[in-house]
């Protein structure tokens, strides 16, 4: 082997974590041209399949999601690889009937209006709370600090409605408590809403200039449509598994890393370990900090304190003739205080047609999150007794389901808590003393399949400028020059 080809065989990227965010890092990097720079990459899986929470799984017809069930629209980047993993006519837009969206409020599923008009004549806030929303042009402004999602719902558009609106939708996103949630690390949008328009009124009309909401369309409901794939969320992670082949490893559990000075060493259980030159972290952040602790103990201690929420998904699958509601819409959520323990249940044969067989519909039922986090040891039992006995008092459903399909994600949803962005900061601060080593995934800019492939492009730009810096200081000086 010449001086060269060894300098180029030193080059080498591991990424550990083969969820969408290391699928999409290894995609990344090979379409920016990793390959013909000669740098060999490789996604390291614990699991003895790649995708992580994304899987689909299909029960006597009813097409169960495990994790996220799609995509919003309108992020370039994920759009950009369904086409140029070919998936283009495997997209499904959802239904029109998913814009309109429910609550749980009071012991009957509300539809949320398409606007403050129609808030006005809803039942889902008191006459006071609704005049208090109308006063949010003249809320006080904003104090210094991280403030919480449920702080910043308060100051601005009163208590009630942000334990009846704001509550119950970051339960369905981040199965959280608004409660600890910091607004500026979860909605960095609404944060700079705030800061550049004054207020949510102010910025709401503004926003109506640009893109005005579609007929039928519920408040609060978000740009972009939500999207997904004829076979379920997984055809993503199997087009990029299958784009990728043998570049994922799949059974690879790294339980430590060692090394410094832009050369690392993964220690695999039962197995030879890998040496890279690049690693991208894209476990979790739990996972991570296992693994990097005998190299850097501080940085571990940051990533530790970043938390998780667990999660356990019930799909059902029921004749129509059994289930009374029209499933007209998404699906509903339920405020905190509802005293309810599920979190939300979705009509996925409503917001994706063909989830169910002909004459049948699936909904999938949310518990757990952070403010039950005892859900997830329920025996099958128990979990199913009370979302059955639940979806009697909110639906009226008394039959007997068809399927049933019980998931448990004990690391389930990443939180980004107040001090979020500071512990973030100061885990990248740690990671410069380490070149080669880069942070990705839902765990740190976003917990969303849109975020982590948006992450994805500049993270793999990252790794590639270091492994050229690698080479450039490897490169050989010819004899007599």
């Amino acid at each position: 082997m010449s001086p060269t080809d060894s300098a180029t065989a030193r080059r080498r990227v591991a990424i550990v974590g083969g969820g969408i965010a290391g699928l999409s890092v290894a995609h990344a990097l090979l379409a920016q041209g990793a390959g013909a720079q000669g740098i060999a990459v490789s996604v390291l899986e614990r699991a003895p399949r790649p995708g992580g929470h994304i899987r689909t799984e299909n029960v006597d017809g009813f097409l169960c999601e495990w994790g996220p069930n799609g995509f919003l629209d309108n992020a370039p980047a994920t759009l950009a690889l369904a086409r140029d993993l070919g998936l283009d006519a495997q997209l499904q837009p959802s239904d029109d009937r998913s814009r309109t969206r429910f609550i749980f409020r009071g012991g009957r599923v509300l539809p949320v209006p398409g606007g403050p008009v129609g808030l006005v004549g809803s039942r889902l806030l008191s006459w006071p709370a609704k005049l208090r929303l109308a006063m949010e042009p003249f809320a006080r402004p904003r104090p210094g600090g991280d403030e919480t999602i449920h702080a910043f719902a308060s100051r601005r558009i009163g208590v009630e409605a942000a334990d009846v609106l704001v509550d119950s939708m970051v339960s369905g996103i981040f199965g959280g408590d608004a409660r600890e949630l910091s607004l500026r690390a979860c909605f960095p949008k609404m944060w700079t809403l705030e800061t550049e328009h004054g207020g949510l009124v102010r910025a709401m009309i503004a926003r109506r200039r640009q893109q005005p909401r579609r007929r039928g369309e519920a408040m609060g409901t978000p740009l972009g449509r939500l999207t997904s794939f004829r076979g379920g969320a997984e055809d993503l992670v199997r087009g990029l598994t299958t784009r990728l082949g043998d570049v994922v490893r799949t059974g690879v559990e790294v339980c430590q890393m060692t090394g410094g000075l832009g050369r690392y060493q993964l220690n695999i259980d039962g197995q030879a370990p890998v040496e890279a030159d690049a690693v991208v972290l894209a476990s979790g952040a739990a996972t991570t900090a296992t693994m990097v602790r005998a190299l850097d103990t501080p940085l571990a201690d940051t990533l530790e304190a970043m938390p998780t929420a667990s999660m356990v998904v019930v799909c059902l699958g029921y004749a129509t003739c059994a289930v009374g509601h029209p499933l007209n819409g998404f699906g509903y959520l339920i405020p905190r205080n509802e005293g309810m323990r599920t979190l939300g249940v979705l009509w996925d044969s409503s917001v994706y047609p063909g989830r169910a067989p002909e004459g049948h519909v699936l909904m999938r039922v949310m518990l757990g999150g952070a403010t039950d986090p005892d859900a997830v040891d329920l025996d099958d039992a128990t979990v199913l007794d009370v979302v059955r006995r639940e979806l009697r008092v909110a639906m009226g459903v008394d039959a007997t389901p068809h399927i049933v399909r019980i998931v448990r994600h004990r690391t389930g949803i990443p939180q980004y808590t107040v001090g979020h962005l500071d512990r973030l900061a100061r885990a990248e601060a740690r990671l410069a003393r380490w070149p080669g080593l880069v942070l990705a995934g839902n765990a740190y800019r976003g917990v969303s399949i849109n975020a982590c492939i948006a992450d994805a492009q500049t993270v793999a730009t990252r790794v590639l400028s270091h492994c050229a810096a690698v080479r450039t200081e490897h490169r050989p000086t010819r004899l007599g020059v």
